[in-house]
């Protein structure tokens, strides 16, 4: 049930990318991030007030900072500069950079077919990239490899927290004082450069309005909830390689809402990235069941 929850929320992130190019073009990045962390946050606070003790507001804030703040920062980035599917896509990078952090870290070695899995993503992802195939933003790839690296950090410290503070406590801070910080820095930039900000307050309609529901109500407070409350009771690796929907989503919503095409190469690499990351989950699951029945 755990790995099924998992990839909800997995498929409720995949649409991000879709949903911002489809209604949120050309709205900056920090105040994106701002206003899908903020009011989610308090919408959270609201339903099950609570307050984190004295010693726990120092790592709660560094948590807000990284998996919120800069994450969310990096994320619709990529959403602006990186076609839907090739950024979910890059999402399949998480596992390998978990199973490196946990090794490198942790000395916790992956498993053979883990190391296997992430060695085939590798050399998959690699041929996707190919920019003698595909013409990417390099920005766009960048804040890839930056949130991918923010999910992993923001990850570990979530489940070493969830041992001793309530996961709705870190639920619920990590997205107000991540948003807090957003909207601080979004506000320093509508100050100095705020044409931007004048275009999307002059522009705002309906679909606008719909696009950050979207993003706040589904993509952050359902989609958070399930990936804190998870990382209680799965390990981070388990819970990345759960993010198989993530690409599924992003694939999907591209070809819906955004028209996104490519290759039939492309698409059988995406295809066969997919299968692969469910190597290692299916193969766990088997050695559970095996070992239930002895």
């Amino acid at each position: 049930m755990n790995i099924i929850l998992a990839m909800v929320a997995a498929f409720c992130w995949g649409t991000t990318y879709a949903v911002t190019q489809y209604s949120l073009q050309g709205w900056p990045p920090l105040l994106l991030g701002a206003l899908r962390a903020l009011p989610a946050g308090l919408l959270l606070l609201m339903i099950k007030p609570n307050l984190p003790k004295p010693n726990n507001w120092a790592v709660l804030l560094r948590l807000g900072a990284i998996n919120i703040a800069l994450f969310f920062s990096l994320l619709f980035v990529m959403s602006q500069t990186l076609p839907s599917a090739i950024s979910s896509m890059g999402m399949i990078y998480v596992p390998v950079f978990a199973m490196l952090f946990h090794w490198l870290i942790y000395k916790k070695s992956p498993t053979k077919v883990q190391t296997l899995s992430g060695i085939l993503l590798i050399i998959l992802a690699w041929h996707l990239f190919d920019p003698q195939k595909i013409q990417l933003s390099s920005l766009g790839l960048l804040a890839l490899a930056g949130a991918i690296t923010c999910i992993v950090l923001g990850s570990n410290i979530t489940k070493s927290l969830s041992k001793h503070i309530h996961w709705w406590t870190i639920l619920s801070w990590q997205l107000i004082l991540g948003g807090s910080l957003l909207a601080i820095v979004a506000s320093l930039q509508a100050i100095i450069s705020p044409t931007q900000y004048i275009n999307v307050w002059q522009n705002f309609n309906l679909l606008n309005g719909l696009g950050l529901l979207w993003l706040i109500l589904l993509n952050t407070v359902l989609a958070y909830s399930l990936y804190v409350w998870l990382l209680g009771r799965m390990t981070v690796v388990e819970f990345t390689f759960a993010g198989i929907s993530n690409p599924v989503a992003g694939i999907l919503m591209g070809l819906l809402l955004l028209g996104e095409s490519f290759s039939f190469y492309q698409y059988s690499l995406m295809v066969a990235m997919i299968l692969t990351s469910l190597l290692s989950p299916l193969f766990t699951h088997y050695l559970n069941k095996k070992n239930q029945k002895k």
